[in-house]
């Protein structure tokens, strides 16, 4: 492994055997070194390859500016976060996730704090990725006596989710908010407010966050259901099936996406085992 550029004494860009660019750390891992020095393998303590040389440009660039604990404290989240969320994480989080804490502790160290407007909505849809969030905050006040709050919690969250759905070309925001009219179009409906805590409405948002992820990659699931059952489950969850043609006229006048009959079938069993929950609690 060459050294390409040296950033600092323990953080160097070097390229492999395949010429892949790499961020490479270790302690003294560049001392007395030039640069088309070969490196030791025993020298090395992390590898940092990302998925194409413009995004290691960019982490070579953002590294100039961001002193490299940053981006310790930003693997140590990435690596919680490929253990516990089920879906690829885009490399561009390294960057993200680095930049943003770097920013956040600057700002709080100054005083300055930001609210996060969509933070209640986050620990509703997202659980997984809050609960990462509020790890890490809890991890950077251990290690740095920096105390980020929920607020940044959240923010770490959002970092996470939008890394899930790049790949499709998702806006978290965007996303978060066609899960928020789904909700309130079912409360006003039954006329109920969900308990949020409870293991209904965890699935009941995770059912929402894949359908609404369809609807903004425009993504429809195929009708593989046939017109006798669908006739059952109108009829036996009458209401239920009724709150989702709302739900469906709604989605079709605001993002133009006619939802499916498999869509209709699964959305009216997850909004009656929600509502039935609610009504006899």
């Amino acid at each position: 492994m060459q050294i390409q550029k040296i950033l600092n004494n323990n953080v160097v860009i070097a390229t492999d055997s395949k010429n892949n660019e790499i961020v490479v750390m270790g302690r003294g891992l560049a001392f007395q070194k030039k640069v088309g020095d070969e490196i030791s393998e025993e020298c090395i303590d992390k590898k940092y390859r990302l998925a194409n040389n413009e995004l290691s440009q960019k982490l070579q660039e953002l590294l100039e500016d961001v002193p490299v604990t940053y981006l310790e404290l930003a693997n140590d989240i990435i690596e919680e976060a490929k253990k516990v969320l089920k879906d690829p994480l885009s490399d561009l989080l390294y960057i993200s996730i680095t930049d943003h804490l770097y920013s956040a502790i600057q700002r709080v160290k100054s005083g300055v704090r930001i609210r996060n407007l969509l933070l209640w909505d986050i620990k509703r849809f997202f659980p997984e990725e809050f609960a990462i969030g509020k790890k890490a905050v809890a991890e950077i006040e251990k290690k740095y006596r920096i105390d980020l709050g929920e607020d940044e919690a959240g923010n770490i969250a959002l970092h996470l989710v939008n890394a899930q759905t790049e790949a499709d070309n998702e806006n978290v925001y965007e996303l978060t908010e066609l899960m928020q009219e789904i909700i309130q179009i079912t409360s006003y409906y039954f006329k109920v407010q969900f308990e949020e805590d409870s293991v209904y409405f965890y699935r009941f948002t995770t059912h929402l966050r894949f359908f609404a992820s369809r609807i903004m990659s425009n993504n429809q699931l195929s009708d593989e259901t046939d017109d006798e059952l669908l006739l059952i489950i109108q009829k036996k969850y009458k209401n239920a099936y009724q709150c989702v043609e709302k739900i469906a006229e709604f989605i079709q006048k605001k993002y133009h996406y006619p939802m499916s009959n498999d869509e209709k079938l699964y959305l009216t069993i997850h909004i009656a085992r929600l509502v039935q929950k609610v009504d006899t609690t």
